[in-house]
């Protein structure tokens, strides 16, 4: 099975409109738009679409507003859009009785102004279907959610994958659909609780499971290790007992630090000392792995093929709390850029931490979703995906 892409529409859209749904859901600070990843992921899309002589109407959401909220409203987005893009984007006013869309580019309001949209409404999505030819979802981030613009549309239209979309789909089928052997996988982050579903996951399909973060010092009470003040979750020691027992009869080998930095403080640059996990004070907290454990997972890499990334190893966003991520993030980059690794990273502080080792783009591929990228770790089916999927060539 596979999802149709661009490649599968006709070459010549001229007189026919394109519904895209792209994640316009982007930080905006007094009416400017602060980070634009998200828009240039859907240039590529817009582009190809536009030089066939298409007609685009951009569907997304924008926040979580509770009814029609002007403070959420997609306009300044457009204008952020349009700067990209070089020309020209039009807006439309939340699906007004008659309104259509003018020629070229237009962004629609914001869809969740109606409540149809995250109630995943059939009436509501024949009405965004009646206002074009095709449907593009290239909004991966949003496929986790069944809503009107990235689920039920897609039975209304013929149905493609944008290119951003296929882009993710293909980096996620090379990490663990089809994946080179072994797969190592790094999980950091602070608690369990959230990524249960993820490490019973990932335990049956890779041969190396990283935990970092608070999620190690929990794992590690598990084990009957004292861990001083630091973060953890003492009602789910028996979880991840249950989890190193999934591991075991898996063949995963977890791995877990065997050396720590710890501080009295939780702050920036807090005095600090690195420790034996067996040494640590009953005052002292652990912000960190050591530079052994460090080095024992550089050495795991270099015999993978495969790295699947979600959560910082340590208090990432207290310096220097974050050498153990950034580390990690350098001899992986180094590995991906000599051949011998392919790396896919998902996560925002996880992106971040790529960012700030300067290494991002020499990584295989670093999603931007959030929940998305989680539910597919989960291996969970993302209906924005499986109603593209019912769309398949025979």
């Amino acid at each position: 099975m596979r999802v149709r892409t661009l490649d599968d529409m006709p070459a010549h859209l001229a007189g026919k409109r394109v519904l895209v749904r792209c994640d316009l859901n982007v930080p905006v600070a007094e009416g400017e738009v602060a980070d634009r990843t998200r828009l240039e992921a859907a240039l590529p899309t817009l582009r190809e679409l536009e030089a066939r002589g298409a007609d685009i109407l951009i569907l997304s959401h924008f926040g979580r507003p509770k009814g029609r909220d002007p403070a959420l409203s997609l306009r300044p987005v457009g204008a952020a859009l349009a700067a990209l893009l070089g020309r020209e984007v039009g807006f439309l006013d939340w699906l007004a009785d008659g309104a259509t869309p003018a020629p070229g580019v237009t962004i629609l309001e914001n869809t969740r102004f109606d409540p149809g949209e995250e109630q995943n409404d059939p009436g509501l999505a024949r009405r965004l279907a009646a206002l074009g030819d095709f449907y593009v979802n290239d909004a991966f981030s949003a496929a986790h959610r069944a809503h009107a613009s990235t689920e039920a549309i897609a039975h209304l239209l013929p149905a493609f994958a944008g290119r951003s979309m296929e882009a993710e789909l293909r980096a996620l089928e090379a990490a663990l659909g089809q994946p080179e052997r072994p797969v190592i996988a790094i999980v950091g982050g602070a608690k369990v609780s959230t990524k249960i579903d993820v490490l019973a996951n990932l335990v049956a399909r890779v041969a190396h499971l990283v935990i970092g973060g608070g999620m190690a010092n929990t794992f590690l009470a598990a084990r009957g290790i004292a861990i001083g003040r630091s973060l953890h979750e003492p009602d789910h020691l028996e979880t991840a007992r249950t989890i190193a027992e999934r591991a075991a009869r898996a063949g995963c080998t977890l791995h877990l630090p065997f050396d720590v930095v710890v501080a009295q403080d939780f702050r920036a640059n807090a005095p600090h000392r690195v420790a034996s996990v067996h040494e640590v004070a009953p005052d002292e907290i652990i912000l960190d792995l050591g530079p052994a454990s460090v080095e024992a997972v550089g050495d795991v890499l270099k015999t993978c093929r495969t790295l699947v990334w979600n959560g910082p190893l340590g208090a990432f966003e207290l310096p220097p709390f974050d050498a153990a991520s950034l580390a990690i993030a350098r001899m992986a980059a180094a590995l991906t850029a000599e051949g011998s690794l392919v790396s896919v990273a998902g996560g925002g502080d996880t992106v971040a931490a790529l960012n700030r080792a300067g290494v991002a783009g020499q990584f295989s591929f670093v999603s931007t979703a959030g929940g998305a990228f989680l539910e597919w770790m989960e291996g969970r089916a993302l209906p924005g995906v499986e109603a593209l999927r019912e769309k398949v060539l025979p």
